[in-house]
């Protein structure tokens, strides 16, 4: 069987898009269960970035700059809404132009067919729910894709390059990778090369993972960083966040199934079991490094678990799962306290050491796990072949994203300016930017 087919289930949600030359034969039908089951998975995404991420770097961040951080969440949620109804959902799955198995323009990047929501109506249909359904639930993973970056260069980037980064990044590099990814027949990493990722591992995590890197390296340690004590200003905010995180992330895996089936079930539970191991995995290395476990350990972890999981959750199995998570949960661990401190790079909520660094480890890993011989869901009958395509998938992302976010970045610095003054970072951006105090919440 070909390395191509491993990429089932998600080539079948991610490959079949109304009004495209690459419909089902058969017209698709609606199904109550699975519209009623994709818009509570839409809401539950949504509620990953507000009020889930906001809360969790809220919590994190020193109290003169949480409500910046907030700001940050809330603004790009709105920015990112109104880009992808322009143009974004376009950009991501026109798949106009494109032919399985041909290497052209559109196996990289969308086209404009579908600019502004043409051609969409009441009646549209993606799979067995309304295409309407559809295009918000994948607005919400454009959503939060950036949002997360946010959490490398926290306290001190002005909110005007904020924004233009944003506007900028989503356009260039999550657009195109989400489509190389799930564009279908024909896009570069997934029907081309085969590459597993059910619902974000490389599209979301190590996007985000590696922008949030190089992010924080172009703009420059905060002032005072290592030697200022920078402790979280409420721990209590981000164990909310990360718990709104860790339901809203069932819509995330979930709902990528596109239906309210066995395979949404099975997702579902992976989801769990890797989150749980991941989170006893950092508390444990932790404890045994520290001497006492923490409470942003164990939440920390259980991120890390749930990006682990996110590229494996359609085709991994529950003892895959442990493995997976709890092997994520200790190298995100060692990534964010030991490699942080030995490369001196100041990325504020380790944005690197969980999204891109369980990003890789879940993608790699989701080329093993997959198959039925080791006890998953997905075609994979040569694991070491479809880990090499795995592999070839986070190098081609990470190298793209890299390259991109630097370019976008210094242009950016060079233009309006990408750090706020010495002495507005000293004040704290709350007040410097917004005119607001927080120092009570």
């Amino acid at each position: 069987m070909s390395a191509r087919s491993a990429l089932i289930p998600a080539a079948g949600l991610f490959g079949v898009l109304p009004l495209s030359a690459f419909a089902q034969e058969a017209p698709p039908v609606a199904d109550s269960g699975d519209t009623a089951w994709m818009l509570v998975s839409t809401v539950l995404v949504l509620m990953m970035t507000i009020p889930g991420l906001a809360l969790y770097y809220g919590g994190l961040a020193r109290s003169k700059n949480v409500l910046s951080v907030l700001m940050n969440c809330f603004a790009i949620t709105a920015l990112v809404s109104i880009i992808w109804v322009i143009y974004g959902y376009s950009l991501t799955f026109d798949a106009t132009g494109m032919v399985e198995g041909v290497t052209n323009f559109s196996s990289f990047v969308g086209g404009f067919d579908r600019v502004f929501l043409s051609g969409l109506d009441t009646s549209s249909l993606n799979l067995t729910f309304p295409e309407s359904i559809w295009i918000t639930f994948q607005m919400t993973f454009a959503i939060i894709t950036p949002a997360l970056i946010v959490g490398a260069f926290a306290e001190r980037m002005k909110f005007s390059a904020m924004l233009w980064f944003t506007g900028l990044w989503v356009t260039f590099v999550y657009f195109p990778i989400a489509h190389m990814v799930w564009g279908g027949p024909g896009a570069f990493m997934g029907s081309e090369w085969g590459v597993i990722d059910f619902a974000g591992g490389t599209v979301v995590h190590i996007n985000s993972g590696i922008a949030g890197l190089v992010a924080c390296i172009v703009i420059g340690k905060r002032k005072g960083y290592p030697t200022t004590h920078m402790a979280p200003h409420n721990l209590g905010y981000s164990m909310i966040g990360a718990s709104l995180l860790w339901l809203g992330w069932f819509g995330f895996n979930a709902g990528s199934a596109g239906a309210a089936d066995g395979s949404a079930g099975m997702a579902m539970l992976v989801t769990q079991i890797a989150t749980a191991a991941a989170a006893l995995g950092w508390m444990f290395a932790e404890w045994s490094k520290s001497g006492k476990p923490s409470l942003l350990g164990i939440i920390t972890g259980a991120i890390a678990g749930l990006v682990a999981v996110t590229p494996a959750a359609g085709t991994c199995g529950p003892m895959g799962a442990i493995i997976l998570g709890a092997v994520a949960g200790v190298i995100s661990f060692f990534a964010s306290t030991s490699l942080k401190r030995a490369l001196g790079y100041d990325d504020s909520f380790d944005v690197f050491g969980v999204h891109g660094v369980a990003g890789i480890v879940g993608s790699l890993l989701t080329g093993a796990f997959a198959a039925p011989a080791l006890g998953g869901f997905g075609e994979v009958t040569d694991i070491g072949l479809q880990l090499w395509i795995q592999l070839k998938g986070v190098l081609f992302t990470i190298v793209y994203t890299g390259i991109i976010s630097y370019i976008l970045l210094k242009i950016i610095d060079a233009t309006i300016g990408l750090r706020v003054t010495e002495e507005q970072e000293g004040n704290g951006l709350d007040l410097s930017l917004h005119n607001e105090r927080g120092y009570n919440l």
